[in-house]
């Protein structure tokens, strides 16, 4: 990698092409989550979940690459990658939070928010190479936001019309 170097890139640990499979990885399985969220017009969709699935997991595969780079004179390493992981968790919790609003005497959002952080969490796994569990979760989480809708509107006879104004998530 002198070549590379000599041109401002760095050796990384991981090779390029596996970094960008992950994003890629991470960017299609967002989208998966986002993609309900977008044909129920909430107002996270496609593109928010797909930046923050993506955020996710350049931000995890940045500080494992930070991890394996640094070392002390003892060769032992003093970074903790799972202090980023906690920071990604927390920043994604807080742009999730921001969906969610009192709406009269209820709340909408809650299922956006969950979505977003479900995203989030989706990029962690995928940056970490977790990709069959990371398409599993992206998977089960269209079939409960969307399937699981339809079922609560037609079994359970919940229907929009029905819920109070403020009531429930706002789809």
């Amino acid at each position: 990698m002198d070549f590379g170097n000599s041109y401002g890139l760095v050796d990384t640990y991981l090779p390029q092409h596996i970094i960008a499979i992950r994003i890629m990885l991470a960017a299609v399985f967002g989208a998966m989550i986002g993609f309900e969220r977008e044909i129920n017009t909430a107002g996270a969709g496609l593109r928010t979940h797909i930046l923050v699935s993506v955020a996710a997991a350049l931000f995890t595969i940045l500080a494992f690459e930070i991890f394996h780079t640094i070392e002390t004179g003892e060769g032992e390493t003093r970074a903790d990658p799972i202090r980023a992981v906690e920071a990604v968790t927390a920043g994604i919790a807080f742009l999730g939070a921001g969906a969610i609003f009192r709406s009269g005497g209820g709340v909408q959002g809650l299922t956006t928010g969950a979505g977003m952080w479900l995203a989030g969490a989706v990029g962690l796994a995928s940056a970490l190479g977790f990709y069959f569990i990371a398409f599993g979760v992206a998977a089960l989480a269209v079939v409960v936001m969307a399937a699981l809708k339809a079922f609560a509107h037609r079994v359970l006879r919940h229907n929009v019309s029905e819920v109070p104004v403020g009531r429930g998530e706002k789809s």
